[in-house]
């Protein structure tokens, strides 16, 4: 399977949490005041952004999401913020609307919208994965969503497949922690993303042993009459 080959590109960084105190090692990063984004030149429409967030705003979102309740529907953990989204249907309408976003998803939501997403997401899908545990290839809802998909990785690296709708070309790409991934055009609508249901990732060479992985997944509500 063809791994993804990138190329960087550099645009301004945005703080993301200004009443958290910054790690030394953060305030380093945030004293370059870049962000780098690899723009994928097998999959078009898809932005990497490696370490998106510092240490301190990683471990902020952990704890804030740990401190949340859990819902087990799944085999895997996940929690809802915005609109709870049906996954045996693949359906959200009004009626699943639960809260607005809570202040550290929403402060997040908003630098997403400043950067990579022309409208604010409203919905927020946190999933958690124990090694072992993966999603299987899909495409998110066309009907349900717009047009930019954008995750955020915490705690643990995992190796995600990409699979193109039409011609079934295979790739990967490695998701590290505090890394985001954007899918949009292209990325978002013609190829289906998964991660295999596995301990341990092999990676351009390396074996990459997964722990405790937390995704949190970015989206707007698309309904017929918004």
């Amino acid at each position: 399977m063809p791994k993804i080959k990138t190329k960087l590109t550099i645009s301004n960084q945005l703080s993301l949490f200004e009443d958290i105190p910054l790690l030394q090692e953060d305030k380093e990063q945030q004293s370059e005041s870049k962000l780098q984004e690899v723009n994928n030149e097998q999959i078009s429409d898809l932005i990497y952004v490696p370490n998106f967030i510092g240490s301190d705003e990683h471990d902020f979102l952990v704890e804030k999401i740990d401190s949340q309740q859990w819902l087990t529907d799944l085999q895997r953990r996940v929690q809802h913020y915005g609109y709870k989204y049906d996954y045996k249907k693949h359906n959200i309408d009004k009626s699943f609307y639960i809260a607005p976003l809570p202040n550290w998803a929403l402060t997040l939501a908003q630098r997403l919208h400043k950067v990579f997403s022309p409208t604010l997401p409203d919905q927020v899908i946190v999933n958690e994965y124990q090694p072992g545990q993966g999603i299987s290839s899909h495409t998110d809802c066309v009907s349900c969503f717009t047009d930019v998909i954008i995750s955020l990785s915490l705690c643990s690296s995992c190796v995600m497949d990409f699979t193109h709708n039409q011609t079934g070309l295979k790739t990967s790409l490695l998701l590290e922690p505090k890394s985001l991934i954007v899918l949009k055009n292209e990325a978002r609508y013609n190829w289906s993303h998964g991660i295999a249901k596995r301990k341990s990732d092999s990676f351009e060479g390396n074996i990459i042993k997964r722990s405790r992985r937390i995704s949190l997944t970015f989206r707007t509500v698309m309904f017929s009459d918004k």
